[in-house]
């Protein structure tokens, strides 16, 4: 089982990280915004994190002569997970402090939402409150350690949905001979 949470987790976690590298290029080039990397982003990570399906059904294929239990498919998959979102928040912190994002990107992300406010028609009232909300964000965004949970957040819920329906649907009862 080591081998495969490793294998297909180490993938899916290198895959993000290239994506996010990607969709920051991209933004870099105009080509994407805050906006729409969100739709970008979690689009990403539920096709990458389908390789938690394959892995679930290499594990399933290859080490219980085709039969598991959906508890088993869900540790192995809830596994695969784990690692790919562990390599997704570190890619990000490394990513985060080796380039200009560190100084830039809460304020980019909070400009960004409150120009959105403003363009819904919301009133000044409810935009200042939203700034003082991501004033206070950007200050605990400064603590590594709750961006990195954040980051972990991101990513784990997608991976636990995956996880799921991968173990529900790839669930197979041992075929017993007659």
């Amino acid at each position: 089982m080591r081998k495969i949470v490793l294998i297909y987790g180490g993938i899916a976690g290198l895959l993000m990280i290239s994506m996010f590298i990607v969709s920051f290029y991209l933004m870099e080039q105009g080509t994407l915004t805050f906006a729409n990397s969100e739709i970008f982003g979690y689009s990403t990570m539920i096709v990458v994190l389908s390789l938690i399906f394959f892995g679930v059904k290499s594990f399933r294929d290859k080490h219980n002569t085709g039969a598991m239990t959906f508890g088993k498919g869900f540790k192995v998959g809830i596994s695969i997970a784990a690692v790919a979102s562990l390599f997704y928040a570190g890619g990000w912190e490394i990513y985060y402090n080796s380039t200009d994002l560190k100084d830039t990107f809460m304020q980019k992300y909070t400009d960004q939402l409150l120009k959105k406010m403003e363009q819904e028609g919301k009133s000044q009232v409810e935009i200042d409150k939203k700034r003082e909300e991501m004033n206070s964000m950007a200050e605990m965004y400064k603590n590594p350690f709750i961006r990195f949970g954040m980051t972990l957040m991101e990513i784990f819920p997608v991976g636990l949905l995956i996880t799921l329906i991968s173990a529900g649907l790839l669930r197979k009862k041992e075929i017993l001979p007659a």
